[in-house]
C-alpha cells in the first residue's frame, strides 16, 4: 500500500525533536487512532463545510475538502488508511492525505480549531456509535434470556439465599430476571445520550478562536442537538464521558456476571442442573474424563476486567486542574478497549445461552419440601386465620420435629413476578420499546451523515 509523504508535526516550528521524547509522546496514538479515523474524517467534514458556508472558506474548496473527507472515511472504514508513527496520530495523516490530494486547499482544513476540539469531537461521535451498538447487543442477549424464560417457564429450580435452598422457583424466573435487569440497563440510555448529544466543536484548545464560526450548523451537521457551549468545559468533560459509557457497561456486566456465575455452579456434578454444550466447553491436558467450562469463566473474569478497565479511566482522567493536558492522550485505548471487550462479552453471551440443556429432573429433585416452608406458612394464615408469626413458629417446629409434609398441590396465590404471572408479556414490550429507541437514534445519524457528504 503506498504511503503518503510524511509531513511535519501539525505543531512543529522547526526546532529540532529529541527522538526518544518523540517515540514517547506519539506512543500507541498510530495503532489507536485507526479506530478514530472514520469519525475524524466525518467531523472535519462538518467542519470544512461550516467554514465554507460562513465564508471563512472559498465555497469551491470547502467542497472539495468535504467530497475527499468523504473518500478517507470510506477507506478508513476498510482499513486502508495507515499512520505512520512520524505522523503522531490520525489528525495528522487525514491532513497529509488531504494535502496529497488537494494541494493547498488541503491545509486549510485545521482553520478555526485544534486538536483539542478536533479529537473530542471525534471521540465523541465514535462514542454515539459504539454505545448503539453495544445497545442492539445488549438487546440481542435480552431477547435470549427471555426466549429461555419463555421455553422453560415452568422447568422447576431451587431458589437460593447464602447459597442455601430458600424457596420453589423456576427457570422461567431466572431467565426474566437476567432480562429484565439489561432492560433497565437499556432504559437508562436516554438519559446517557443526552450527556453525549452536544457538540464540542469549535471549542478549539479550550477558549474558543477569534472567528465567526457557526458553532450550531456544525452540532447540526454532525446530528447533535446543541452546543456544547463552554470551549473551557469541553476540554474538561474528557473523561467524563468514557466514564459515563463505562459504568453503563460495567454495570449491565454486573448483572451478566451474576448469570454466568450461576451457570458455572449449576453445571457442576455436584448441581447438575444445567449442561454446556460440548462445543462451549475444552478439555484437560491431564484427566481425560474433564470438560471444562472456560467460556463461562473467561466471561465472567471479562466483566471484572472491564471494572479494571474502568477504574483505569477513573485514574487517568482524575487529579488534574482544568481544560486539557496530554494525560488525556491515555484514555483512549483503555476506553476503546473497554468498548470492544464490552460488545464481545455480550455477544458470546448471546450466542451461549440458546445452547444449554436444563436438567429437569436433577432441578425437580432439588426442590425438596422444606422449600415449600414459607407456602405452608401462609397456607396456614389464609385457612385458618392465623397470624404469620404464629404460623411461622408452627411450620418451623414441625420442620424441627421431622413431620413437616407441604401440599405441593395447593395453589399459590399468584402476584406479578410469581412462578405463576412472570410478566413475560410486558417484558417483551418493554424490550421492544428499548429497541425502537435505539433504532431511531441509528437512522438520525445516517440521515444526517448522508445529508452531510451530500451538499447541493
Amino acid at each position: 500500500m503506498a504511503r503518503p509523504p510524511a509531513p511535519d508535526q501539525l505543531w512543529s516550528k522547526g526546532l529540532p525533536l529529541d527522538e526518544m521524547l518523540h517515540r514517547f509522546t506519539v506512543g500507541e496514538d498510530p495503532v489507536t487512532d485507526l479506530s478514530l479515523l472514520p469519525y475524524d474524517a466525518e467531523a472535519s467534514a462538518a467542519h470544512a463545510r461550516m467554514l465554507g458556508e460562513t465564508g471563512l472558506l472559498p465555497e469551491a474548496e470547502a467542497r472539495a475538502l468535504v467530497a475527499q473527507l468523504k473518500l478517507l472515511k470510506e477507506k478508513a472504514l476498510k482499513g486502508q488508511i495507515v499512520i505512520l508513527p512520524e505522523q503522531e496520530d490520525g489528525h495528522t495523516a487525514l491532513e497529509a492525505a488531504l494535502t496529497e490530494a488537494l494541494g493547498e486547499t488541503g491545509k486549510r482544513v485545521h482553520l478555526g480549531r485544534s486538536r483539542n476540539d478536533q479529537v473530542i469531537t471525534a471521540l465523541r461521535l465514535l462514542m454515539r456509535d459504539q454505545l448503539l451498538a453495544l445497545a442492539e447487543s445488549a438487546v440481542t442477549l435480552a431477547q435470549t434470556f427471555l426466549n429461555l424464560a419463555a421455553k422453560h417457564e415452568h422447568a422447576p429450580l431451587p431458589g437460593y439465599t447464602h447459597l442455601r435452598r430458600a424457596m420453589p422457583s423456576t427457570w422461567g424466573q431466572w431467565g426474566a430476571a437476567y432480562a429484565e435487569g439489561l432492560i433497565e440497563e437499556l432504559e437508562a440510555l436516554p438519559g446517557l445520550w443526552q450527556r453525549l448529544d452536544k457538540c464540542p466543536l469549535g471549542a478549539a484548545a479550550g477558549f474558543g478562536v477569534p472567528l465567526p464560526l457557526n458553532r450550531a450548523r456544525t452540532a447540526e451537521l454532525l446530528a447533535f442537538s446543541r452546543v456544547q457551549t463552554s470551549p473551557i468545559d469541553v476540554m474538561n468533560s474528557r473523561g467524563r464521558h468514557e466514564l459515563a459509557i463505562l459504568s453503563w457497561l460495567t454495570s449491565a456486566a454486573g448483572t451478566l456476571e451474576k448469570a454466568l456465575w450461576d451457570l458455572s455452579l449449576y453445571s457442576t456434578e455436584e448441581f447438575g442442573f444445567v449442561k454446556l454444550p460440548d462445543a462451549f466447553t475444552t478439555g484437560s491436558s491431564i484427566m481425560p474424563q474433564k470438560r471444562n467450562p472456560d467460556v463461562v469463566e473467561l466471561a465472567r473474569a471479562r466483566c471484572r476486567e472491564l471494572r479494571g478497565l474502568a477504574q483505569l479511566v477513573s485514574q487517568l482522567a482524575g487529579g488534574l486542574p482544568s481544560s486539557y493536558h496530554r494525560d488525556h492522550q491515555f484514555l483512549k485505548k483503555p476506553y476503546l478497549e473497554a468498548l470492544v471487550k464490552g460488545r464481545e462479552l455480550l455477544d458470546i453471551c448471546a450466542h451461549l445461552l440458546p445452547g444449554i440443556h436444563i436438567q429437569e429432573e436433577a432441578c425437580r429433585n432439588a426442590c425438596t419440601d422444606d422449600l415449600y416452608a414459607a407456602q405452608e406458612a401462609y397456607r396456614l394464615v389464609a385457612e385458618q386465620g392465623l397470624p404469620f408469626r404464629d404460623a411461622y413458629k408452627s411450620i418451623a417446629a414441625q420442620i424441627q420435629e421431622g413431620r413437616f409434609k407441604p401440599d405441593r398441590s395447593a395453589p399459590a396465590k399468584a402476584h406479578i413476578g410469581s412462578m405463576s404471572a412472570m410478566g413475560l408479556e410486558d417484558t417483551a414490550a418493554a424490550l421492544c420499546e428499548c429497541e425502537a429507541w435505539i433504532q431511531g437514534r441509528r437512522d438520525h445519524l445516517a440521515n444526517a451523515t448522508e445529508k452531510l457528504f451530500d451538499w447541493k
